[in-house]
């Protein structure tokens, strides 16, 4: 897929489901949340399956999607207690294990460094928080691709909001025309939309189980090492 490269002057690129693959971590860290709590969360299973279809709208919306599923009669998760208990729990579990369950995608490295050596200045924004962000790309030796990490507490609004790549485009001091968002599901690409940014999305990671071919996107490419830049 070959773009003339003067087309852009930088890149946003997602992170959980784009760079990294970082489901297991997720499993991990909401399985010992829900150890925590009292029945019947202590006694559920979390699975990938169930977890691939939560993931991508931010850690608070994971955990009260998760809850609710566990409780689907409503009994327990209306308590606002309970979630509060749930996310200081899913916090200190996830910093215990952040990056440990995960692995970065093949060519995602490739990738960032093909685009890093043609110019292009590089974002990450990402839904997750932005200290876990932070801590998850130095523990993957991704963090020096990147002028800046855009956290999903860094903004009012997440994805799909474009709130958060409008502020990647004025840290970058691009403009969207002109800055490639990257990413993996329909929240980056309506994010993307709303922002005046073209965007490309992978293959894999995660889009709510639905297929992103199915996503309106620009491209689309299986890893991110395939993309060919024209002159």
């Amino acid at each position: 897929m070959p773009w003339p490269l003067r087309q852009f002057d930088a890149a946003i690129v997602d992170l959980d489901g784009t760079l990294v693959d970082t489901l297991g971590d997720f499993v991990e860290a909401l399985q010992r949340m829900l150890r925590d709590l009292p029945k019947p969360f202590a006694d559920f299973t979390v699975t990938h399956p169930l977890v691939e279809r939560m993931v991508g709208k931010g850690s608070e919306n994971l955990i009260k999607s998760l809850l609710a599923h566990v409780d689907a009669a409503q009994t327990a998760t209306n308590s606002v207690a309970l979630y509060e208990q749930a996310w200081a729990r899913y916090q200190v579990h996830y910093q215990a294990i952040n990056g440990d369950f995960s692995a970065v995608y093949p060519g995602a490295r490739e990738g960032l460094q093909q685009w890093q050596a043609a110019g292009l200045r590089l974002v990450c924004v990402t839904n997750k928080p932005t200290a876990f962000a932070n801590t998850l790309l130095r523990h993957k030796g991704l963090d020096g691709f990147f002028l800046h990490v855009v956290g999903g507490d860094a903004v009012a609004r997440k994805k799909p909001d474009p709130m958060p790549l409008l502020l990647a485009c004025t840290l970058l001091g691009t403009v969207p025309a002109r800055t490639l968002m990257v990413g993996d599901s329909s929240n980056d690409a309506q994010a993307a939309r709303a922002a005046g940014c073209p965007v490309l999305l992978v293959s894999y990671g995660y889009n709510h189980g639905e297929p992103i071919a199915a996503v309106d996107a620009d491209a689309y490419t299986d890893t991110l090492n395939a993309l060919h830049w024209a002159d």
